[in-house]
């Protein structure tokens, strides 16, 4: 999957990310935290602090460490709460980590690692009603068109 869309949502006032199959239609809609992103933001803008962030730092630590984030995948849904992993190679060893989706999303995005999500997860996450609403809706694509235009890092606080 790839990131198609990082706004704040008109009605809740939220970020939101959605994700969307990089040969398909389906998406994946979640509603994340300010921090994430901005972190996500950051990352997709290319933009780099003076001092590492939270997630540039554990980048900077994968990397020293000569370990590999080999894809993140968001692989459960519960309660209307996201399950992420990260899995990690060091030297053909793969260890997996639990992690919220907005900082596995950010992490992938920094180290170029593929997003992945279960079936079962845009399964639960949307009915396929509204699957096929948001794919044949044009009038909504030129919404979220529009509102990923005027996006901008400095929306998700201070850069």
């Amino acid at each position: 999957m790839v990131i198609s869309l990082l706004a704040i949502d008109t009605l809740t006032k939220c970020p939101i990310v959605i994700l969307k199959e990089r040969n398909g239609e389906r998406i994946l809609p979640m509603w994340i935290g300010v921090l994430e992103a901005n972190a996500i933001s950051r990352a997709l803008s290319g933009i780099t602090s003076v001092r590492p962030m939270t997630h540039e730092l554990l980048t900077n630590i994968i990397e020293m460490a000569g370990i590999t984030v080999s894809r993140v995948e968001i692989c459960g849904l519960k309660d209307h709460t996201y399950y992420a992993i990260v899995y990690l190679n060091d030297g053909g060893k793969e260890i997996i980590i639990d992690a919220r989706p907005s900082d596995a999303l950010a992490l992938a995005l920094r180290v170029g690692a593929p997003i992945l999500v279960a079936d079962e997860v845009i399964e639960q996450s949307q009915p396929a009603e509204v699957q096929a609403e948001f794919k044949h809706s044009s009038e909504q694509g030129d919404k979220w068109k529009e509102l990923l235009e005027k996006l901008d890092a400095k929306d998700f606080g201070n850069t």
